[in-house]
């Protein structure tokens, strides 16, 4: 797969979208990005952009964010958070003993500090992880509760698919009980307020309802 740097942000872009979202008058919108490490923010002012214009055509409605870890910059992370999404989403992906294969360029430790962060500020704060890369149950286990414990509420749960042969391969298919039973524990045990869990669940995986669940 051919790697470069990506284009020059699109200035007039937040518009664009925000005018989208109120084409389709949406009640929850979810404002994500590729990693931009180019930049010297991460495109934290990018987001905060997107979030206000989004903000200000549609008033009623909901804004979640899906960030990178901004290689944990928390000037850049305040940037973002300075806009008042309604939720903030990174997702941590993996366990840590999974990092080296999974996630080389990435941090666990460090992205459980800026989901504390945006959680210790009040903002409802969400992670998701894929299964199947060859965790174990105990490690799943001890992972919820490393996010529970960072101030994260909300929890998604799916099936790790890989994109192609090069990329890193599944290393078990999860049954569908299984994710019920992590469901179970995440909640009932653990104490997390939302998990939802399941083969085909992405991390913006009926986004509204899960906030709407978690609000109530």
């Amino acid at each position: 797969m051919e790697k470069g740097l990506p284009e020059p942000l699109d200035a007039s872009e937040p518009e664009k979208i925000a005018e989208a979202a109120q084409r389709l008058q949406l009640a929850h919108i979810v404002i994500t990005s590729v990693t931009r490490d180019d930049l010297p923010d991460g495109g934290a002012e990018h987001f905060a952009r997107t979030i206000l214009a989004v903000r200000a055509v549609l008033p009623q409605s909901t804004i979640e964010v899906l960030t990178p870890d901004f290689q944990g910059n928390f000037s850049a992370l305040d940037v973002v958070l300075s806009a008042k999404p309604d939720v903030f989403n990174h997702n941590v992906e993996t366990v840590p003993r999974l990092y080296a294969q999974v996630r080389p360029q990435a941090d666990y430790a460090q992205s459980l500090k800026v989901l504390k962060h945006t959680a210790q500020i009040g903002t409802l704060t969400k992670s998701g992880l894929m299964l199947g890369l060859g965790e174990t149950p105990e490690e799943l286990q001890t992972a919820l509760y490393d996010l529970k414990n960072n101030g994260v509420s909300i929890v998604t749960l799916g099936q790790y698919l890989a994109p192609s042969r090069e990329h890193y391969p599944v290393q078990e298919f999860i049954h569908p009980d299984k994710f019920s039973e992590y469901k179970e524990f995440g909640e009932k045990t653990v104490g997390l307020k939302t998990i939802f869990a399941g083969p085909f669940v992405r991390s913006s995986y009926m986004a509204s309802d899960i906030l709407e669940k978690t609000i109530v």
